[in-house]
């Protein structure tokens, strides 16, 4: 992964328009915040609320572009739904491949290490296996292999036609299993977890706490070990993401291809004793962004400005000369990739349905609905628009966001102002889309 970050742009505060997969997937996908387009839990497809809405490989496949899917761009279930479409979206690919390796159904069997036996969902929960095999009878390893195939079957010196080619790899997504020699590389007496207070926790509203079953009851061990495990999950990624860079090296198409490595969320590692997702903190909805365009002129290079996801789909169609449809949310980088520095916008918004109901019994039959601004200093929060509470933290004096300062009379100017922003702001991404034929 850091082959594209020193041959292109990295973008370190990009932001997911919602921190749980399908809904992140959807959004930047469509182009359209996650209310938009009618996707806030895993379960929902856009193509219910906007079903003219052409997707990013979509407008691509007809304006004359191949594109091809491997493995999981849309929502896919994991790890049950691993081998299958998923729920897929056909009308935006010419061709998909479905791998699926031995680690997929090994949650499933109870032969991951949980961290408890109650825990039956193990795709929505800490669990994790070293496991004694070779990289290639992994879905990982095989979304690559696929993925080369289908670059060297559709190279556009054979076709004439250019391609886009998503995938998508699946650690590391829980439950987290890789080959042995990935967790070897991470010894448990090596792993440093992160810095905790007692009190974290008093001055955040129970709605930002998004807890999973028993993972506040976590050992130093196991939480050792589920670090560990994510490591080895992403190194194990990484492996296979440098078997498909080099293949598009050795085809000859490294110079003339974009190549973009995202994710659709962040993840926790015991911060706020939080784990995972769903959350509306720092850890939970910055996320990966690579964006390697071969001759920009600013390649090599990381930048701090903030990005939020829906800038993909309009970069894309700025970089290949297409004209924006109207409907997409974003702004183009195109300009940043060039040299043109500047703010790219003065804040990002992330919304999350709260998920502290799960164990929480107080919140038990609520629908909390949590939107999140980022400015280059604050984060301000407000769940149900304060309803159920609000945060705001300083990451210039409090990177690891350990004191709400909401309410305070130090900062009311700051808060009032940032209450504005982002009443405007949600009220900007509930609108109704209009969806141009064009």
């Amino acid at each position: 992964i850091d082959a594209p970050a020193n041959s292109g742009v990295a973008f370190s505060h990009a932001y997911s328009q919602y921190p749980v997969c399908n809904p992140s997937r959807s959004s930047f996908l469509t182009g359209l915040y996650p209310e938009q387009a009618g996707v806030i839990r895993n379960p929902s497809n856009f193509r219910d609320t906007v079903p003219d809405v052409k997707t990013l490989p979509q407008y691509l496949k007809e304006n004359g572009y191949w594109t091809g899917r491997v493995g999981k761009i849309f929502h896919y279930g994991v790890p049950n739904e691993i081998g299958t479409p998923g729920r897929d979206d056909p009308v935006s690919w010419n061709d998909t491949v479905n791998p699926i390796g031995i680690d997929a159904n090994l949650g499933q069997e109870g032969k991951t290490e949980r961290l408890s036996e109650e825990i039956l969902n193990v795709g929505a929960s800490m669990n994790w296996l070293s496991l004694p095999s070779e990289d290639s009878e992994h879905t990982d390893y095989k979304v690559a292999t696929e993925a080369i195939r289908l670059l060297e079957e559709h190279h556009p010196d054979k076709t004439g036609n250019p391609f886009f080619l998503a995938a998508g790899f699946y650690r590391p997504h829980v439950p987290s299993i890789a080959p042995s020699k990935y967790f070897d590389l991470y010894p448990l007496d090596s792993i440093v977890l992160p810095e905790r207070r007692d009190d974290d926790r008093d001055d955040i509203p129970l709605a930002a706490l998004a807890d999973r079953p028993h993972q506040l009851e976590m050992t130093e061990l196991q939480k050792k070990k589920a670090t560990q495990a994510y490591y080895a999950t992403v190194t194990f990624m990484d492996a296979q993401v440098g078997r498909l860079l080099t293949a598009l090296r050795d085809q000859g198409l490294e110079e003339d291809t974009i190549v973009i490595f995202m994710s659709d969320h962040g993840f926790h590692l015991g911060q706020h004793d939080l784990w995972q997702k769903q959350d509306l903190f720092e850890g939970s909805v910055r996320a990966p962004l690579i964006v390697s365009v071969p001759g920009a002129k600013v390649n090599g290079t990381q930048s701090d400005t903030l990005v939020e996801y829906l800038d993909i789909y309009p970069t894309l169609m700025s970089l290949l000369g297409f004209k924006a449809p109207n409907w997409l949310e974003g702004r183009s980088l195109a300009p940043l990739l060039e040299g043109a520095y500047r703010q790219h916008r003065p804040d990002s918004l992330t919304m999350a349905r709260s998920a502290a109901y799960r164990i929480h019994k107080e919140l038990e039959g609520t629908n909390i609905i949590g939107y999140t601004l980022r400015t280059e200093r604050y984060r301000y929060t407000e769940w149900n628009e304060g309803e159920y509470g609000v945060e705001l933290y300083d990451y210039e004096n409090d990177p690891m966001e350990f004191t709400n300062l909401a309410g305070k009379a130090e900062v009311t100017d700051i808060q009032q102002k940032l209450a504005k922003r982002l009443a405007a702001r949600r009220e900007g991404a509930r609108a109704t889309p209009v969806i141009s034929p064009d």
